[in-house]
């Protein structure tokens, strides 16, 4: 009975948290409401806070989700027995692909201009890669590469790699005619002749 009802509360919870993830891929952070949650999944808003404090919390499960999707799909190139520029394209890959799988979320988490996306998103502030562990692999795996440089100049090259895949991914998502082969090419080329020259 126990179980039963841990996997209800946790069915609901899922529930709120997509019909939250839809809304925000089309309105955005800043239109995210009880509210609007409500009438999407046809339930009272009150139900609502039965399984989340505020919007806040729901928001950060969106956001922390999100987020553990992308530190996961790093975290296994860094797993594997691969030379540290190996390592730095297959993590590359891997964080592109990811957000390519969440086009819709991923866009509206990392284009977002409001100070709560922007608390978990932004990653170009002196010491992000103390505080952001993707961003934290990225430079352990480029100090393997660049030994003798400083740690400032490792955050900084780590910084330009994820600016320019951001920028990558975001093309990629909005340009939706580019065909599977195609979107494969872009993503070798960029790999090679970027990721791997930085």
């Amino acid at each position: 009975m126990y179980k039963r009802r841990e996997r209800e509360i946790e069915a609901m919870r899922e529930l709120i948290i997509s019909a939250a993830k839809e809304i925000i891929a089309k309105e955005g952070f800043d239109n995210l409401s009880i509210r609007k949650i409500a009438n999407k999944i046809e339930y009272s808003p009150a139900i609502i806070y039965h399984y989340f404090k505020d919007k806040d919390e729901i928001l950060n499960s969106v956001m922390r989700n999100g987020y553990m999707k992308i530190i996961n799909a790093v975290s296994k190139s860094v797993n594997e027995e691969l030379e540290p520029k190996d390592m730095l394209k297959k993590m590359s890959r891997d964080y592109i692909e990811e957000a390519l799988k969440m086009p819709d979320e991923f866009l509206a988490a990392q284009l977002n201009q409001s100070p709560y996306a922007l608390k978990h998103t932004s990653s170009l502030y002196r010491g992000a890669s103390k505080e952001k562990p993707a961003l934290a692999a990225l430079c352990k795996c480029l100090k393997e590469i660049y030994t003798a440089m400083d740690d400032d100049r490792i955050e900084l090259k780590a910084q330009m790699v994820a600016a320019s895949t951001l920028g990558l991914i975001v093309k990629l998502v909005i340009e939706k005619d580019i065909d599977e082969e195609q979107r494969q090419r872009l993503i070798e080329a960029f790999i090679e002749e970027v990721v791997s020259k930085i």
